[in-house]
């Protein structure tokens, strides 16, 4: 009976933890638990996403990335990354779906800074279809969002993802792409290229009125990678700033997690870079 009744409270304990939003930690690549485990306030399904890798001067992104965040390198190198994906599953903790907003194609482009020691990244740019949450994340999350125009169509085993920002009738910022994977799934090792690129569980934003940063916390399972092979046939994401000559550096691709997403915080003065 008492064997009964302990299994009983683990199995309890186990829903406690999926219901409370945190997923079962990972045993083969663990990750760090945001500290405040109760405190998210949105849920997320990030699927088919495409990772890939730009090598950009770092005189180019110090114009473009607030002064007091400091520009992340991997070996002396900075990076840019686009990532588009499908946005699946959207609700706020304890509200059941808001309609038309919970599955639309999403892309970004970011980049990967620090404030003090606490690594993440930062978006220069996010690209959505529905106008709703392009307006919400503005407001609440002070990210650049701009709605675009979307056509995604899933293939056999990838994604064929077109995207042309609204607003503009010629040189709008676009994106056109067919991606797959082509590698068994594994998880980027700590140190290597790949873990620095893509396990980022903290984004950054700046208030356009006060210029004070922002972080925002993260949480999901350890990507789990594949290689990923590229047919680019346009892309103009970053032109108002730079261009993104040629295929990427780096492609992976992942099939998908599930994100919660904590509030955003003010960065504490004694976080910041000293420079």
């Amino acid at each position: 009976m008492s064997r009964k009744r302990n299994l009983k409270r683990s199995a309890q304990g186990k829903r406690r933890d999926m219901e409370g939003g945190l997923p079962i930690q990972s045993t083969i690549h663990p990750i760090k638990r945001p500290s405040d485990q109760k405190g998210w306030i949105m849920r997320q399904t990030w699927e088919h996403l495409l990772f890939a890798h730009w090598v950009v001067p770092f005189d180019v992104l110090r114009k473009l990335v607030p002064d007091s965040l400091q520009i992340d390198t991997f070996e002396g190198q900075a990076w840019v990354s686009i990532i588009p994906f499908m946005m699946t599953g959207v609700r706020m903790r304890g509200l059941p779906p808001i309609p038309f907003t919970t599955t639309f194609p999403e892309i970004n482009v970011r980049t990967y800074v620090k404030a003090g020691q606490k690594s993440g990244i930062y978006f220069l740019s996010l690209d959505a279809s529905n106008p709703m949450i392009t307006a919400i994340a503005k407001q609440w999350y002070r990210l650049p969002y701009a709605r675009a125009a979307m056509q995604v169509v899933q293939e056999s085993e990838g994604l064929h993802f077109q995207s042309k920002r609204w607003g503009k009738t010629d040189g709008a910022e676009a994106f056109h792409a067919s991606y797959r994977p082509v590698s068994d799934c594994f998880f980027a090792e700590s140190g290597t290229l790949e873990y620095w690129l893509t396990e980022r569980y903290t984004l950054f934003c700046e208030c356009s009125r006060s210029k004070k940063i922002f972080h925002a916390d993260v949480y999901h399972e350890p990507w789990r990678l594949q290689k990923a092979s590229l047919e680019l046939r346009e892309n103009t994401m970053t032109q108002a700033a730079f261009s993104l000559e040629g295929t990427p550096q780096l492609a992976l691709y992942a099939r998908g997690v599930q994100s919660l997403v904590w509030p955003i915080k003010p960065v504490k003065s004694e976080g910041k870079p000293s420079w």
